[in-house]
């Protein structure tokens, strides 16, 4: 029997299933190959060993140092700048305003610089009526005086002649009648003198009313020119030259610029923590740095509608720049202290607590802490175990723990 040639030339089936294994032995190797070459790459792009490789994973963070520092709890507000002392400049008596010897931004002495004049001319003329009527009055009282001294003569002779023929009735060497007549001549003397005292005083009382109504005159006269109550610069000029002026319309304001006051108002729940002549402030006036000033006024009361009080400073020479009417930015330190301080950012609430993270022996530790006064990004450690120049964690606390190994890459 002849063999069939198709049959000779098929595989078996083991044949088949043992190339298959092999070749299911060999894809096997070379993928193993593969991602041990690729473990072994990446182990040296990471530059680790297989022993680094089986350490425990350490988290970067950054740590600032605890430090000593000045803590302040400030409230900043806004305030005005005023002169401490001003006047409204008014005419003493009612009138025509004649002239204005100043204009705003000029410079005045007090009771020198002279400011305005106020109908001059009538006032003028007025002294010289009441100056001529003085003068009559001391005419007056001259001739009064002049009469009186003429019947006091003549009441002398009337009495030395009623004497005399008072002793010759005594002897009958006159008659009656002739001494009665004696008699009557010398009590109307007598009366005469004292109408003459009496028109003495009448005059001299004229003559002092007269000097009082002069007095009065040159008084508005002197009012009609009105000075300077106050030293400073004149910052407004309210009325001109040719207006009616009358006492309580001022004509100028005047400002005393060598001593200002930076007023503020502040919250009612502020009212305790201010203390004058103790709590200070820092003030900045258009741009200037005025410095630290203590506060040296505080209202008695809080306004019961706004629920603020005001606080003054004084400020004495201001430097160029700082004038009335100004605005201040203020900052009123309502508390100063010195103390162990951390970066606020540092400071988390764990537990119901706060807490700060500080690096030992490569690790995290968690130590609680009790804050004070927050200033300048820093918080101030009230209370707890932190210890100066211990090292904060200040970046990279919120994926730590307690005992979490850190790895610091900063120190501040």
């Amino acid at each position: 029997m002849t063999a069939n040639p198709e049959n000779a030339a098929r595989p078996t089936r083991s044949t088949v299933r043992r190339k298959v294994l092999i070749g299911l032995v060999v894809t096997a190797c070379v993928a193993g190959g593969v991602c041990l070459l690729l473990l072994k790459r990446a182990g040296a792009q990471d530059g680790e060993t297989p022993e680094q490789a089986s350490t425990p994973t350490r988290t970067a963070v950054v740590t600032t140092a605890a430090a000593t520092r000045q803590f302040e709890r400030t409230l900043v507000v806004q305030g005005n700048v005023q002169a401490e002392e001003s006047a409204l400049v008014s005419p003493r008596i009612p009138g025509t305003i004649e002239a204005i010897f100043v204009d705003e931004g000029d410079a005045v002495v007090a009771g020198q610089t002279k400011l305005f004049r106020t109908d001059a001319a009538n006032l003028e003329r007025n002294v010289e009526i009441k100056e001529h009527a003085l003068k009559v009055a001391q005419c007056s009282r001259r001739e009064a005086e002049a009469n009186l001294e003429r019947i006091e003569v003549d009441l002398r002779k009337a009495e030395l002649d009623y004497r005399r023929f008072e002793r010759l009735l005594e002897k009958e060497a006159v008659t009656t009648d002739a001494f009665e007549q004696q008699q009557s001549r010398y009590r109307q003397l007598q009366a005469a003198r004292k109408l003459a005292q009496a028109q003495v005083e009448l005059t001299l009382a004229k003559q002092e009313q007269s000097q009082a109504e002069l007095a009065i005159a040159g008084k508005d006269l002197a009012d009609a020119v009105v000075s300077a109550p106050i030293s400073g610069k004149v910052s407004l000029r309210l009325q001109e030259p040719g207006e009616t002026g009358s006492p309580g319309r001022p004509v100028l304001r005047i400002d005393d610029t060598s001593v200002v006051e930076v007023a503020a108002f502040l919250p009612a729940q502020y009212y305790a923590a201010i203390v004058p002549e103790q709590t200070t402030m820092r003030i900045g006036i258009s741009g200037i740095d005025v410095g630290t000033h203590i506060i040296t006024y505080k209202s008695p009361t809080i306004q019961p509608k706004l629920r603020t009080f005001e606080i003054k400073c004084v400020l004495r020479d201001p430097p160029e720049g700082v004038t009335s009417g100004a605005m201040a930015q203020i900052v009123v330190v309502l508390d100063s202290r010195e103390g162990l301080g951390v970066p606020s950012q540092a400071i988390q609430q764990r537990g119901g607590r706060s807490v700060v993270f500080v690096v030992e022996n490569g690790a995290a530790q968690e130590v609680p802490v009790e804050t004070g006064i927050e200033s300048e990004g820093w918080t101030e450690i009230r209370g707890g175990d932190l210890t100066e120049a211990a090292a904060v964690v200040s970046m990279g606390q919120y994926m730590v723990e307690a005992g979490t190994p850190v790895h610091v890459q900063e120190a501040r």
